[in-house]
């Protein structure tokens, strides 16, 4: 079992960054791939982002490519997400999830998942 917990939402104004951090207890954290999703009210929830065990590989939704970052510490059994540049449209509930497969961006392949951090972008 790996529990997760989200913290860093918040409201920020258009152009500005935040950092998302995804706290992991249980079970050989470093064994799994870490994503980051989002979802904004009436829509599905969409992939924004993950890395591998070792953070050698990384994916990212284009939506967000070049303004966002993920990163990990499996000292720290944490993954974070840098959002700078931010968008109105970026506006959501960020979920952190765990997967022991290869990295995906498929929501379904995920064992894991956090309950969530609303962050608000104003324009």
């Amino acid at each position: 079992q790996v529990q997760l917990v989200e913290s860093g939402g918040g409201l920020v104004q258009a152009g500005g960054s935040l950092r998302l951090s995804c706290a992991a207890s249980g079970r050989a954290f470093s064994n799994y791939g870490m994503g980051w999703f989002r979802q904004a009210p009436g829509k599905e929830r969409e992939f924004v982002a993950a890395t591998t065990w070792s953070g050698g590989r990384k994916l990212y939704a284009d939506s967000v490519k070049g303004r966002f970052t993920i990163s990990r510490d499996n000292a720290k059994n944490t993954v974070y997400l840098q959002m700078n540049s931010l968008k109105p449209e970026d506006t959501a509930v960020y979920y952190c999830a765990a997967e022991m497969g290869p990295i995906t961006v498929v929501a379904g392949l995920y064992d894991y998942w956090g309950q969530g951090t609303q962050v608000t972008v104003s324009s």
